[in-house]
């Protein structure tokens, strides 16, 4: 892992970068509260080839890696558009699908995910069980050569603008007898496939549903991979759910302290600008400090799950998910402080911020969730749930 960037990884930074200048955060709102899709920056992101730039060239993406779709969300976020499909189209179906798919569906589904022409959401959180997969209870049964699947979810991204969702259900074990994780490709016109809006009070384009399965019956290659073997085929989305969570906080905590940095060398009080005073200066300092610190544990997790070692990256991927929602937390806390009164006024964009960042501290898995599994696995104490 080096701490130079390569020149092709600044030049795609400098590229999201100028695409994300071109929309702006004023674009990202209005789409929000105009309840309309952020149709043209996706389509624009897909033909310069950012949404497909970790996935296979063979099938039409960059052939890069996860080191530089997590550029394309921090910089998208840096500049106040972070597109939450990028974490579930590209970074875990596409992932999962390159990786553990059959050469049909490789070929079905890749070369769209990669242009973003297909868009995949990606179904495990249950009303009853969170994101635990050992308490799912969506199930799916052989009939014949086909499944049959039932179940709900909820919390799941963008259902309304995907073509299929990649749903986590479970199947009976062969051996065993007992329900094991499985992975199943589900298209959204299948019958018996229902999305219900969750009114949320967030200021974000891609929305958030309720699914219900009733009974849907998917032929036999809709299964991803091994019926058998889906803990391991979840790993390889799930690392890269966290790599693009910290990716796309570290990006909001940058654009809300450029911001408060800009704000406090401006304002002036009592003849000096308000950014001379320690007190404003020391809170956005660490800020940088801490968003920089996550920032180099996301890189370490993308290196590490490029180079094909998913346990290895699960440890900093957790971590860095972890590191930089508490510093994205902080940054946009510290920003609106910094402009006081302007800090909750439209004209500044900071306020809906503050909602939307903390979301990373819940989601795509809890603080809790990620201090219980380095407790257990790094410091190697008893479990504790």
């Amino acid at each position: 892992m080096s701490y130079i960037e390569s020149d092709e990884r600044k030049a795609l930074r400098a590229a999201v970068a100028a695409l994300a200048g071109k929309y702006g955060q004023e674009y990202f709102r209005k789409c929000a509260k105009e309840d309309l899709k952020t149709t043209e920056l996706w389509k624009e992101a897909g033909e310069l080839g950012f949404v497909g730039v970790n996935l296979p060239e063979e099938y039409g993406g960059g052939g890069a890696g996860m080191y530089e779709l997590s550029i394309v969300m921090e910089e998208l976020a840096a500049g106040g558009v972070g597109l939450l499909m990028l974490v579930v189209s590209p970074a875990i179906c596409g992932n999962i699908i390159a990786r553990f798919g059959t050469e049909d569906q490789k070929k079905k589904w890749l070369p769209g995910l990669a242009s973003g022409e297909i868009t995949m959401a990606f179904g495990i959180t249950e009303p009853d069980a969170g994101s635990n997969s050992h308490q799912i209870t969506t199930t799916a049964r052989r009939d014949g050569d086909d499944w049959i699947l039932a179940g709900q979810k909820v919390f799941i991204s963008g259902v309304d603008q995907a073509d299929a969702v990649l749903i986590v259900g479970r199947t009976e074990e062969a051996k065993t007898g007992k329900l094991a994780p499985a992975l199943f490709i589900v298209p959204t016109d299948t019958k018996g496939f229902t999305a219900t809006q969750i009114p949320m009070e967030l200021e974000n384009p891609e929305k958030q549903f309720q699914l219900f399965f009733d009974d849907m019956r998917l032929p036999g290659d809709a299964l991803v991979g091994e019926p058998e073997a889906a803990f391991s085929q979840l790993f390889a989305g799930l690392n890269p759910e966290r790599i693009m969570g910290a990716a796309s906080a570290i990006g909001m905590g940058r654009y809300a302290l450029e911001k408060a940095v800009a704000y406090a060398k401006d304002r002036t009080v009592w003849k000096q600008p308000i950014g001379s005073h320690q007190a404003i200066a020391h809170p956005l300092a660490e800020a940088k400090v801490e968003l920089e610190m996550a920032k180099l544990m996301m890189h370490k997790a993308a290196t590490l799950y490029d180079a094909g070692d998913d346990w290895g990256a699960a440890e900093p991927a957790n971590m860095a998910k972890y590191a930089a929602a508490e510093a994205a937390t902080k940054a946009v806390d510290r920003a609106v402080h910094t402009l006081g009164g302007n800090g909750l006024t439209s004209e500044y964009g900071l306020a809906p911020m503050l909602a939307l960042v903390r979301i990373v501290k819940v989601a795509p898995v809890s603080r809790e969730m990620i201090l219980n599994f380095v407790a257990q696995t790094s410091l190697g104490l008893p479990k504790s749930y």
